[in-house]
């Protein structure tokens, strides 16, 4: 798995994000929380992840599109070291669950202590 994010591993279909939403389990390392989902693609991708930022806590988008972003690129940086090993297909959904504005330190230390949980979690499943 490489380091880059392409279309095909965004999680976009409605039906599986409220899916995800309804069946999926969860790991969270404060301020993020990892909702998760054993499922299968159609594509030959092992994994789909989308990023969300509460609207309640951020109220300007400006807010909000710069910590996606952070979520966005910290995962892209971490995903190779933790998913290489994986056999299934997973669907994810990266929450900030945080009040305050974070750095991308912050996020990027968070996301590897998110990602070892998940893997820690899913070998054990």
């Amino acid at each position: 798995m490489n380091a880059s994010y392409p279309k095909k591993e965004k999680l976009k279909s409605e039906t599986l994000i409220s899916k995800l939403f309804l069946e999926g389990k969860s790991v969270s390392a404060y301020p993020l929380r990892m909702i998760y989902l054993k499922t299968n693609f159609d594509e030959t991708v092992l994994v789909k992840a989308g990023v969300s930022v509460s609207k309640r806590n951020f109220k300007k988008a400006v807010d909000r599109i710069r910590i996606k972003r952070l979520l966005r690129e910290a995962y892209r940086l971490n995903k190779a070291s933790y998913f290489n090993n994986l056999t299934t297909q997973y669907a994810f959904m990266i929450l900030y669950i945080g009040k305050e504005k974070p750095t991308f330190v912050e996020v990027e230390a968070k996301m590897k202590l998110l990602l070892q949980k998940f893997v820690d979690k899913s070998t054990k499943e």
